[in-house]
């Protein structure tokens, strides 16, 4: 159990409109809804979902990681380094799409936590996180490029993130549950960027 942080693929994202379908897996309503949204906004409907790829450890063709650590050292970074408005930008979203948002877009469709779907643009979410990672001198070279099968968890669970500290050690290495997050936000954002996939929670 626990809440993970994923990519979604088209055949998830666009079936199953009507009542129900996040319970049976299936977020089409969510996909209607917003395509509806974008183009009042004058924008173009979201209809360049990318099929799921077949899992190939690796291969960065999914996303798929666990929130494990405690956020609280990730929210103190967030207030020192950034505005209110942009922490609510970067922690506050339920999907994130790989296109940029003006603001972001609040739909009363259900999400996995919320009554709500809140729904930011990757660009701007990319920009946030890698501000938070300049800040703390996070070594994104060093850290899982891939995040298909927990492997940023992994890292910073199991022992990699800390042997790295011990060779390169800056603010990122003094808090490392503040680190995870800081490379979890930038990963997911790179993710939907280069696929062009949503990630949402689960």
């Amino acid at each position: 159990m626990g809440i993970y942080l994923v990519s979604v693929g088209a055949q998830e994202w666009l079936e199953g409109e009507g009542e129900g379908d996040e319970a049976e897996g299936g977020r089409g309503t969510l996909a209607a809804a917003l395509d509806e949204e974008l183009r009042r906004r004058g924008l173009a409907p979201y209809d360049s979902v990318p099929e799921a790829a077949a899992f190939v450890r690796g291969s960065g063709l999914s996303f798929e990681e666990k929130l494990v650590p405690a956020m609280d050292g990730f929210a103190a970074l967030c207030r020192e380094h950034l505005t209110p408005r942009e922490t609510e930008l970067l922690l506050g979203w339920s999907v994130l799409v790989p296109f940029s948002l003006d603001d972001e877009i609040r739909l009363p469709v259900e999400s996995a936590y919320t009554d709500e779907t809140v729904i930011a643009g990757a660009p701007e979410v990319l920009a946030l996180a890698q501000r938070l990672a300049a800040a703390i001198g996070l070594p994104v070279e060093a850290i899982p490029q891939a995040c298909d099968n927990l492997d940023l968890t992994m890292w910073f669970l199991d022992g990699p993130a800390k042997e790295a500290a011990a060779v390169r050690p800056g603010p990122w290495s003094e808090d490392l549950d503040t680190a995870f997050y800081a490379a979890l936000y930038l990963r997911a954002a790179q993710h939907s960027l280069r696929r062009g996939c949503p990630m949402t929670y689960c």
